[in-house]
């Protein structure tokens, strides 16, 4: 059976419903890292910054029966765009909604007249990646590496150009 959904701007009565999405995202990065302090107390609040600092004209949302399912948004830096967030709540993900959301900014990065557009998921997010892989996200731009000092738990990773990392 085929979800019935629209993608649609951002409007002021989406707040907490998006609050909420974020939330979710944030759940999901402590269970795939282990770590419940990711976020910290309240994550769902780094959406309220989020939208202070992209502003709601750069923000959509995928609604189903009236239910904010998804969410997407596009950073604007000069000839160079980043989503952030994609988001999609998990009772909805694999009925299409991801890949409208990034049309939608792929489009809208396009109007704009940027020559990248880019998206940082978290090393771990490994359906993620394979998802923005095969939609068509296939360079490889940016590669942030750290020292960890938390104690997180790390899982052995992929080895790239050579060097093994943990992820």
């Amino acid at each position: 059976m085929t979800l019935s959904f629209t993608i649609r701007k951002y409007q002021e009565q989406d707040k907490e419903q998006c609050r909420g999405l974020w939330r979710e995202l944030t759940e999901w990065h402590r269970e795939i890292y282990q770590d419940p302090n990711i976020g910290g107390e309240h994550p769902e609040d780094h959406f309220d910054k989020h939208l202070v600092a992209v502003g709601p004209d750069q923000l959509w949302v995928a609604v189903s029966d009236s239910k904010i399912v998804g969410l997407v948004g596009l950073m604007l830096k000069d000839e160079e765009t980043e989503i952030e967030p994609l988001i999609v709540s998990k009772p909805y993900r694999r009925k299409g909604i991801g890949t409208k959301l990034i049309e939608t900014v792929v489009s809208e990065a396009r109007k704009k007249g940027a020559k990248y557009l880019n998206i940082g998921p978290v090393a771990r997010n490994v359906r993620t990646i394979k998802f923005l892989y095969k939609i068509g996200f296939k360079n490889l731009g940016y590669i942030t590496l750290f020292i960890d000092f938390s104690k997180r738990p790390w899982k052995s990773g992929p080895a790239i150009f050579g060097c093994k990392f943990n992820y």
